[in-house]
């Protein structure tokens, strides 16, 4: 058994809505909050953190996403990292439900950094010593780092949110990849559902725009769920549901793991032809985001609240990959 008492949470200010709701979660089955702390900044725009409570020999978790602004919100984990082993704290996890940099995963030209690797290094020299994460861009940077990493997925928690919106329709759906990169991702979300897949292939000329997409497989009479681990500028997205329609699909829905929601969007998404589009609440929605009429969050709050309490007791996180595991925690959230 752990020799601390219960585990402790802090927070940045990246997503403090999400930090709360993990701890109202965990609150229900024991006594927690946040730890009181304050994460501000100077006139000239440095980051200072103050722990006001008694971190010594604690298990600390720290949630902080590394989102837009992702470089001032990484600064805040390091050096509330380092505020936490500077104060000794047994042992500090770094809770990342998006992690940032993580499309620079590999060099794709000459003369061109990894940054995901350089992130994984800096956080391991702040002193965190696990980090736990949702839907990675890229796995393979759980190899980045030499320190155990969790990376859980929202699949589960769309399939609960599927069977619940389509009940009765679920013959019509077909899931689909939004390029040939991201079939595994929805393959996954497709067994769950046991749904049949398709992919549209696209080709880009540079980054943010897409040049053609070409459908591989029927979607004729389908109600077609795209399947992405996030959504930034959101022209992919937008296009790909023209040209299934185009195809003869009845509907199109999205399902995105982290509602990035650059730019034009918010506006993007709104005017497509899309019904839906579901994402979570791993980065804090904008107030345009949250008053889309097409726009859904989904939370995530209870599988971040059971894999800390899993860590935490020395359990299984595998097993919220289960949607049998995370049904009775969501159960009257998903309407």
């Amino acid at each position: 058994m752990p020799s601390t008492m219960e585990p402790k949470l802090i927070t940045g200010n990246a997503n403090k809505p999400l930090a709360n709701a993990i701890a109202r979660r965990m609150t229900m089955h024991r006594n927690l909050g946040l730890v009181d702390a304050r994460v501000e900044r100077f006139n000239d725009g440095e980051i200072f953190v103050e722990v006001f409570e008694n971190v010594r020999g604690e298990d600390m978790f720290i949630i902080q996403p590394t989102s837009n602004p992702a470089n001032d919100n990484l600064m805040e984990l390091l050096i509330m990292a380092d505020a936490l082993r500077r104060s000794s704290a047994k042992r500090i996890t770094a809770v990342i439900p998006y992690f940032g940099y993580a499309r620079q995963d590999r060099r794709a030209k000459a003369r061109t950094p990894i940054s995901a690797k350089l992130v994984a290094n800096m956080l391991v020299e702040a002193g965190v010593e696990r980090v736990l994460t949702m839907d990675l861009h890229a796995a393979q940077i759980q190899g980045f780092f030499d320190i155990p990493v969790d990376n859980l997925y929202a699949s589960p928690i769309f399939a609960l949110d599927i069977k619940q919106q389509f009940k009765g329709n679920m013959d019509d759906i077909m899931v689909v990849s939004p390029d040939v990169g991201g079939v595994a991702r929805a393959r996954e979300l497709a067994k769950r559902i046991n749904a049949p897949l398709s992919i549209v292939d696209k080709r880009r000329e540079k980054p943010g725009e897409v040049a053609e997409m070409t459908v591989i497989g029927d979607v004729t009479n389908k109600k077609c769920i795209i399947v992405d681990d996030m959504c930034d500028t959101a022209g992919t997205l937008c296009k790909a549901a023209e040209v299934l329609l185009e195809h003869g699909a009845t509907e199109v829905h999205a399902y995105i793991s982290h509602g990035v929601m650059s730019g034009p969007a918010v506006e993007r998404v709104t005017n497509s032809v899309m019904k839906s589009l579901v994402i979570t609440d791993t980065i804090q929605p904008t107030g345009p985001v949250q008053g889309a009429p097409n726009i859904r969050i989904l939370p995530t709050a209870p599988m971040f609240a059971h894999a800390i309490m899993n860590i935490w007791n020395g359990a299984s996180v595998s097993s919220l990959f289960e949607t049998d595991t995370l049904e009775p925690a969501y159960e009257g959230l998903l309407e």
